[in-house]
C-alpha cells in the first residue's frame, strides 16, 4: 500500500506539472505572439506530441523490452530536456518583461523568438555533453590512520548509471572497458545501476560481469534500484560478480595492511519497501575503530550520521550534480551535498555527479564522471 501511495502521489504531481508546463509554453510561444497558420498548427502539434511521449515513456519502460522502449524513450527524454530549457527561458523573460513593462504583439514575438533561441541552444549543448560520455575525475585523499602499506590504494567509483532503454549494453560494455583500463585496486558502484524490470533490462547489464579489480567490485542500492525491483536486481548483480553490501561491512586486506569497507541500503529504501532501510549502525557494528573505514552510500544525506560514527570516507552519488542547470540549486534545497568533496571534522565525503543520466538525455554544467580516488595517509 505504501508503494502504491508513493506511485499515485508521484503520478499526480507529474500530471499537474506536465499539464501546466505545456499550457505555459503554448501561451508564450503560440498565443501571445499570435502565430499565423500554418505555424500555429505546427507548434501546437509539437507541444502535444512532446507531452504524449512523456506520458508513454514510463509505460514503455515497464512493459516493453529496451529495443522497443527506446523508440519512445529517446524522443521523450529529448523533449523533456528541451521543454525544461524552454520553460526556464520563458520564465526568465517574463521577469524581464515585467521589469521593463514591455507589452504588445511585437514584444511577445520578440520574446517567443528569444525563448526558442535560448532553449534550443541550451538543449543542444546539454545533448552534446551527454554524447561526449563521462569524464575521468582524479583526486587524492588523505585519511587519518590510513595504513602505510596501502599508500596509493585506488578506488574507481561509478554511480547513477541508469542502464535501461536509452543507456544499454553498449554503454555498459564501453564503461566496463574504461574502468578496467584504469586497473583500480577496488571498484565501487554506488547505486542506481538500472531503470526497469530485470526481465527487460537484465540482458543490458551483462557486460558488467567483466568488471575486475584485485579487491573486488562492490555495490550498494540506490532509489531507482528499489523502484525497479530490488531483490531481483540484487540477485542479478551478485550473479555478475558484484558483491552487494546491504547494511554490511567487510575487511579489505589483511593485518596492518587493511581497512574496512561498509555499505548501506538506499536512504529512502523504507519508502518503497517497509522491510528495508538504511542502517549505518548495523553496517558498522563490531568494527575495530582503529581501522579506517570507507562507507558506500547512494544518498549523501547519510554523511551526517556517518561522520558522527567515525567514518573516514563516504562515497555517494544520487544528486547527478544537478545534471542540468539550474537544477543544482533545487537539489541544494534538499541536501547541502550536491557534487564534489565535503568535510566534517576528520570525515570526508565525495559525491559523484553520476556516470550516466536520468530523465532528459542532457547534462548542462554537470558533466558525467568516472572517479578515480587515490588514498594516502595524513602527511
Amino acid at each position: 500500500m505504501r508503494r502504491l501511495a508513493l506511485v499515485a502521489s508521484f503520478v499526480a504531481v507529474l500530471a499537474t506539472v506536465l499539464t501546466a508546463g505545456h499550457w505555459y509554453l503554448y501561451q508564450r510561444l503560440v498565443v501571445a505572439p499570435d502565430l499565423p497558420a500554418p505555424w500555429r498548427g505546427l507548434a501546437l502539434a509539437v507541444l502535444v506530441s512532446g507531452a504524449l511521449t512523456l506520458i508513454l515513456q514510463p509505460l514503455g519502460e515497464r512493459l516493453l523490452p529496451p529495443r522497443f522502449a527506446r523508440w519512445i524513450a529517446w524522443p521523450a527524454s529529448t523533449w523533456m530536456g528541451t521543454a525544461f530549457f524552454l520553460l526556464v527561458s520563458a520564465a526568465a523573460l517574463d521577469g524581464v518583461r515585467t521589469l521593463t513593462g514591455a507589452v504588445g504583439p511585437v514584444a511577445a514575438r520578440v520574446q517567443a523568438s528569444v525563448i526558442l533561441v535560448l532553449g534550443l541552444t541550451a538543449a543542444a549543448r546539454g545533448a552534446w555533453e551527454v554524447r561526449r560520455g563521462p569524464r575521468l575525475v582524479r583526486l587524492t585523499l588523505r585519511l587519518p590512520g590510513w595504513p602505510p602499506a596501502l599508500d596509493g590504494f585506488r578506488i574507481v567509483q561509478i554511480s547513477d548509471i541508469h542502464i535501461g532503454p536509452i543507456l544499454d549494453r553498449r554503454f555498459a560494455a564501453a564503461l566496463t572497458a574504461r574502468v578496467n583500463a584504469l586497473q583500480p585496486d577496488l571498484i565501487a558502484v554506488t547505486g542506481d545501476l538500472v531503470d526497469g524490470d530485470v526481465r527487460h533490462v537484465g540482458p543490458e547489464v551483462e557486460p558488467f560481469a567483466g568488471l575486475a579489480a584485485p579487491h573486488g567490485v562492490w555495490f550498494v542500492t540506490g532509489n531507482h534500484d528499489y523502484y525497479s525491483g530490488v531483490e531481483a536486481w540484487v540477485a542479478r548483480i551478485a550473479a555478475l560478480g558484484m558483491r552487494p553490501l546491504r547494511n554490511a561491512r567487510v575487511t579489505i586486506g589483511q593485518g596492518a595492511a587493511a581497512f574496512d569497507l561498509a555499505g548501506v541500503e538506499d536512504h529512502h529504501a523504507h519508502l518503497v519497501s517497509p522491510r528495508h532501510r538504511s542502517d549505518v549502525a548495523a553496517a558498522l557494528a563490531g568494527r575495530d575503530p582503529a581501522r579506517p573505514l570507507v562507507l558506500l552510500a547512494h544518498d549523501p544525506q547519510t554523511f551526517k550520521e556517518a561522520a558522527r560514527r567515525g567514518v573516514a570516507l563516504q562515497l555517494s552519488g544520487h544528486t547527478h550534480g544537478g545534471q542540468i542547470w539550474p537544477f543544482r540549486y533545487l537539489v541544494r534545497l534538499s541536501t547541502p551535498f550536491v557534487a564534489g568533496l565535503y568535510r566534517c571534522g576528520d570525515a570526508q565525503l565525495y559525491v559523484s555527479r553520476g556516470t550516466g543520466f536520468w530523465g532528459p538525455a542532457m547534462r548542462l554544467f554537470a558533466p558525467a564522471e568516472i572517479t578515480e580516488i587515490t588514498l594516502r595517509g595524513v602527511a
